[in-house]
C-alpha cells in the first residue's frame, strides 16, 4: 500500500503539503481531487520519485518502484518515426527487456540464455503483443491503417492519445493519470472508462470529469489547503460527506463562538467586582485552555453569467447546403463534412456529438468564420452575435499578451466600448486580479487560458455561443458555474463537449456529425454511448478480420529480429498456451475464492448472532446494562456485515470478469 505520515512538500515557497497523511489499499481506484492550483501534480511527481518530500515519510511497495511496477502518462510529446504500434509496445518494459535480452543470448550463442529468453518472451505475452498495442490504439479512436503510421505524423492531441496507450500498455501496479480525457472525444473517453473499470492494479487518476471519476473511483482523496482528506466512494458521494462535514463543523463552531461570547461578556462584567473576580478568573481560564475551532474557509466560488443579450433574430442562422472543410496551400478545398441544411432558432441547446476527425470542430470554426466555408450558404440573422470558444485557447489568445490587453483590444475592435477600469473590473471577476492582469498569457496554466477566453467570449455580450470543448483544463468548479450560466442563458448554444456532465445539463437535442455529413441524433446520450459501443464493436470485428486476412507476425512488427523458431506457433504449442493460460487463470481465482468461502462462513455466524441478539433485546426483562452491551454489539456487527458484504459484491465481481 501506499503510505503517506506527515508529508510537507514545498514547490517554491508555497506549501502543496503540510503534514499530511493518506492510506491508499492495492487495488483500490482513487480519484485525487482539488482546485486547479492545489498541486495535484505535483502529488503525482513525488509518488513517482521526481520529487523529494520536504518532511514527512512516504512509503511506497518496492516492487511499485522497479521499472514496469509504475505507470504514467508522459508529458512530453513524442518525437520518432517508429510506427504508432511499435511505440505503445515499447510501454511494456517486460517485453522490451526479454526482446533484448534475446538479442544478447543470440549475439552470445548462450543455448540457455536464448531458451531463457524465449520464456519470458512468452510470459510477456509476446505473441499477441502487437494485437493487444492495436486494440489501444483503435480503442482510443485511432483507425486500423493508422496503427502503422510514423508517430511523427500525428498531429500534438493524437501524440498525447499514443503516450496515453503506452501508459495503458505497461503491465503496472501502480497507474497515474493526471487528466487522461483532455484529449479524448466522447466515444475515446467511454472505452477508456471501460477499461479503467477492468483494470486490476491501483489507480490514483486526477480528472474533472464527473461522470469519469463516479464510474471508475471507488475512494475520492481531497486536496485542500495542503491537507488530504480521504472519502469512501466516487465525486457525487464525496460532494455529499464533505457538504454533511462542513455543516457540522460550521454548527459546531457557531456553538463555540456563541460560549465564548457568553464566557467573555461574564469575564468584562465582572472581573472588577470581589465578589465575581474568582469565578471571572476561571473563565478567562477556560478560554484559555479551549481549543479553538476554526470556521469553514473555502475558496471563494468562481460565478458568472452572460448578460442579457440585446436581441434574439430568429432564425440565427440559415445553413443551405454547406460544405466544411481546409483549402490547400494551392487552394485545393479539402471537404469533411458536405450537405448541411439546418437552422439555429432561438432558445436552441444543440449538442454537437462524433468522433474525432469527423469534422465537429470543423462545423463549428466554419459558423464561427475561423475557416471559410468549402461551399454553400450561412445565413445569419439581422443582429446576430457570436461568441466562440476555441478548443485550442491559441487560436483566439496572444501568448505574449497580457489579460489586459486583449480585452482592450476586444473591447476597441469588437465591442462593447470600456474604460480600462471598468476592464480591469470585469477582469477580476474571472479571477484576474492584481498585477496579474498584465501577465502574459503564454505563463498561464491551461485553467487561466480558458477562463480567459470565457471572459472574452462573456464581454461581447453574444446570443449565439459555439463552445469547442470548453472544460478541457477546467476544476470541477468552474464547470459547475459554466453550467449555471449557460442554463440561465437565453440566447442559442451549439456545444462540443466530451463532459457528459455538462452535455446532460445544458443540451436539450444533439446534431451527429459521422460519414461527412450531420445527420439528427434521436436519442440521449446513453442511447449515444450505446451506438459508440456497436460501433466498436463493428470496428473490432473489422480489425480481427484484418489480421486474420494478413497476421501481422512479432517478427514484422518489432524492430528487432526474433528467429524464425521463435516466431512459429505450432498448433500444438497454441493448445499448450491455452492450457497454460486457463490453469493460470485458475490459480488467479483460487485464492478469491477461497476467500469469498471465509466471506461466506463469517457472514453466516455474524447474520445468527445478529438475529440472536435481535430476539434478546426484545426480552422486556432484559437488564439495562445488559441492553447497552447487547445494542453495542450489534451495531458492531451491523458495520461488520456491510463490510463483509462490501467486500464479497467486491469478490464475485472480480472472479465473474476473470471467468468472462
Amino acid at each position: 500500500m501506499i503510505v503517506l505520515k506527515n508529508v510537507s512538500l514545498l514547490r517554491g515557497v508555497k506549501p502543496v503539503l503540510d503534514k499530511a497523511s493518506a492510506t491508499i489499499h492495492p487495488g483500490e481506484k482513487v480519484g485525487l481531487i482539488g482546485r486547479n492550483g492545489a498541486g495535484k501534480s505535483s502529488l503525482f511527481s513525488l509518488l513517482a520519485g521526481r520529487l523529494p518530500a520536504d518532511g514527512g515519510d512516504v512509503e511506497i511497495p518496492p516492487s511499485w518502484l522497479l521499472p514496469g511496477g509504475m505507470a504514467e502518462v508522459a508529458q512530453e510529446m513524442p518525437e520518432t518515426d517508429d510506427p504508432a504500434t511499435e511505440f505503445v509496445l515499447q510501454g511494456d518494459g517486460r517485453l522490451m527487456k526479454a526482446r533484448q535480452d534475446l538479442i544478447d543470448a543470440e549475439a552470445a550463442d548462450d543455448g540457455n540464455a536464448m531458451a531463457e529468453a524465449h520464456m519470458a518472451l512468452a510470459e510477456a505475452g509476446h505473441f499477441d503483443a502487437p494485437a493487444r498495442a492495436q486494440a489501444l490504439l483503435l480503442g482510443l479512436g485511432f483507425k486500423l491503417e493508422q496503427t502503422q503510421a510514423p508517430v511523427n505524423s500525428f498531429s500534438g492531441g493524437w501524440r498525447m492519445r499514443l503516450q496515453l496507450a503506452r501508459a495503458l500498455m505497461c503491465p503496472a501496479k501502480l497507474l497515474l493519470l493526471d487528466e487522461p480525457t483532455n484529449h479524448l472525444d466522447l466515444d475515446a473517453l467511454v472505452w477508456l472508462e471501460a477499461w479503467l473499470q477492468r483494470y486490476e492494479g491501483t489507480l490514483l487518476i486526477i480528472s474533472h470529469d464527473r461522470e469519469f471519476l463516479d464510474a471508475i473511483t471507488k475512494v475520492t482523496l481531497h486536496l485542500e489547503d495542503a491537507k488530504l482528506t480521504r472519502y469512501t466512494g466516487g465525486y457525487t458521494a464525496f460532494e455529499s460527506m464533505r457538504a454533511e462535514r462542513m455543516s457540522q463543523h460550521q454548527a459546531a463552531f457557531s456553538k463555540q463562538q456563541d460560549k465564548i461570547a457568553h464566557l467573555s461578556k461574564f469575564i468584562a462584567r465582572f472581573k472588577a467586582q470581589a465578589s465575581k473576580a474568582k469565578q471571572a478568573q476561571s473563565r478567562v481560564k477556560a478560554l484559555e485552555r479551549m481549543e479553538k475551532l476554526a470556521p469553514v474557509l473555502t475558496a471563494s466560488d468562481f460565478q458568472f453569467t452572460f448578460p442579457e443579450p440585446a436581441s434574439l433574430p430568429n432564425p440565427m442562422l440559415a445553413i443551405k447546403d454547406l460544405a466544411c472543410g481546409y483549402f490547400t496551400e494551392d487552394g485545393t478545398p479539402l471537404t469533411i463534412v458536405s450537405d448541411i441544411n439546418r437552422s439555429v432558432l432561438p432558445g436552441q441547446r444543440i449538442g454537437i456529438l462524433g468522433a474525432n476527425g469527423q469534422g465537429k470542430s470543423t462545423v463549428v470554426k466554419t459558423l464561427a468564420h475561423m475557416n471559410r466555408a468549402v461551399s454553400g450558404e450561412i445565413t445569419e440573422g439581422k443582429g446576430l452575435s457570436i461568441g466562440y470558444f476555441a478548443q485550442q485557447e491559441l487560436d483566439v489568445l496572444r501568448p505574449d499578451e497580457g489579460p489586459m490587453q486583449h480585452m482592450i483590444r476586444l473591447a476597441r475592435e469588437v465591442g462593447p466600448q470600456g474604460r480600462e477600469q471598468e476592464l480591469r473590473d470585469f477582469l477580476g471577476r474571472f479571477q484576474f486580479t492584481g498585477d496579474m492582469v498584465n501577465q502574459p498569457v503564454g505563463q498561464f496554466s491551461g485553467g487561466e487560458k480558458a477562463r480567459l477566453v470565457l471572459a472574452l467570449v462573456v464581454w461581447q455580450r453574444p446570443n449565439l455561443l459555439l463552445l469547442d470543448e470548453p472544460t478541457n483544463h477546467l476544476d470541477l468548479t468552474t464547470r459547475e458555474a459554466l453550467s449555471m450560466a449557460l442554463n440561465e442563458f437565453e440566447g442559442s448554444v451549439m456545444l462540443v463537449s466530451h463532459d457528459r456532465a455538462l452535455l446532460r445539463e445544458v443540451c436539450d437535442e444533439f446534431w451527429l456529425v459521422a460519414h461527412g455529413e450531420v445527420t439528427t441524433f434521436d436519442g440521449d446520450l446513453d442511447d449515444y454511448q450505446r451506438w459508440l459501443q456497436a460501433q466498436a464493436r463493428e470496428v473490432t470485428a473489422a480489425a480481427k478480420a484484418a489480421r486474420d486476412a494478413d497476421r501481422v507476425t512479432p517478427a514484422r512488427s518489432a524492430p528487432v529480429q526474433i528467429t524464425a523458431e521463435a516466431a512459429s506457433t505450432p498448433s500444438r504449442d497454441d493448445r499448450k498456451a491455452q492450457a497454460h493460460a486457463r490453469q493460470k487463470l485458475a490459480e488467479q481465482a483460487k485464492p478469491l475464492k477461497a476467500e469469498l468461502k471465509k466471506l461466506d462462513e463469517r457472514l453466516a455466524k455474524a447474520h445468527a448472532e445478529q438475529a440472536t441478539l435481535t430476539e434478546s433485546l426484545a426480552n422486556p426483562g432484559l437488564p439495562a446494562s445488559n441492553r447497552a452491551e447487547q445494542g453495542k454489539r450489534l451495531k458492531s456487527l451491523s458495520d461488520e456485515v456491510e463490510s463483509l458484504e462490501s467486500r464479497w459484491l467486491e469478490l464475485t465481481e472480480k472472479i465473474e470478469q476473470m471467468s468472462a
